[in-house]
């Protein structure tokens, strides 16, 4: 339903990121682009580090604020990369704002990442349930952002992989319009990736469209061969070696930017240990 699109997103191995912008023409859709610019340094490695990605973070911060002038502008950024080393397959998950990330695998839908927004905040204060937070007046304010005068803080997780796992990073436009059990049938029910990201944004455009809707879909595969990647479907067993198939759609054309800057900073990563 809105004219402009603010949504920019990256899905080249081994990072997959969507920024979500804020402040309208010129501004929100500038902020998310210079966001994929800045991820897009990263492409074609063959691993990321937390530090990697927390200089991505400031440089997308400072452009925002040299680029915009005096407009108010920012962006949400949720994203995923292979943070694979010599001891085993890892995902590495971050996030600033209300862009998510989700993992489905072995039949089970988890959402990764935790929303930077006022409604969380009342959630984990026991203040709102849950199942308020979709029709509460302040559902779209969020508490952080990149290109804000504060000093970014994003959220890390380090994740171990499993060959079934299935990733989804996505806008708050996909899970304003979609439910848990939707994104839950939708991506346990289409096998191809990049068909499984169509048929997300197309039912969230269905059901309503309000705002900008961007998913990517990543897919783990320890073969190269079709037939390689055939069989780790449903593989219980965890793997290392591992590389990705992904699927990407978005509601514009453009979604790829290729430009880096180098800058240093280290944040604490929050470590998820799971027997898989």
């Amino acid at each position: 339903m809105r004219r402009l699109n603010e949504d920019s997103l990256l899905a080249y191995p081994p990072v997959f990121v969507v920024a979500d912008g804020m402040g309208g023409h010129a501004a929100g859709d500038v902020a998310s682009r210079i966001a994929v610019e800045e991820f897009a340094g990263l492409a074609g490695r063959a691993t990321v580090t937390a530090d990697d990605v927390h200089e991505c973070v400031g440089r997308i911060s400072q452009r925002i604020r040299g680029s915009v002038g005096e407009r108010s502008a920012g962006t949400t950024v949720a994203g995923v990369a292979d943070a694979s080393t010599a001891d085993g397959s890892y995902w590495l998950v971050f996030n600033i704002g209300d862009s998510r990330v989700y993992r489905w695998a072995a039949g089970t839908l988890e959402q990764i990442s935790v929303d930077h927004s006022v409604v969380q905040e009342l959630v984990e204060r026991g203040e709102l349930a849950p199942g308020g937070a979709g029709s509460h007046p302040d559902r779209h304010v969020i508490t952080r952002a990149l290109g804000t005068d504060l000093e970014p803080e994003p959220d890390y997780w380090l994740l171990p992989a499993g060959p079934s796992d299935r990733i989804l990073v996505c806008s708050d436009g996909l899970t304003s319009e979609l439910p848990d059990e939707d994104l839950r049938e939708i991506l346990s029910s289409v096998r191809d990736p990049q068909n499984a990201a169509i048929a997300l944004v197309d039912a969230a455009v269905r059901r309503g469209g309000r705002d900008n809707v961007s998913a990517v879909v990543v897919d783990v595969a320890t073969g190269a061969r079709p037939e390689d990647v055939e069989r780790t479907w449903d593989t219980p067993a965890r793997r290392s070696g591992q590389s990705a198939d992904l699927g990407a759609v978005e509601d514009t054309h453009e979604n790829l930017a290729d430009a880096a800057r180098r800058r240093s900073a280290r944040r604490p990563v929050t470590w998820i240990e799971e027997d898989r």
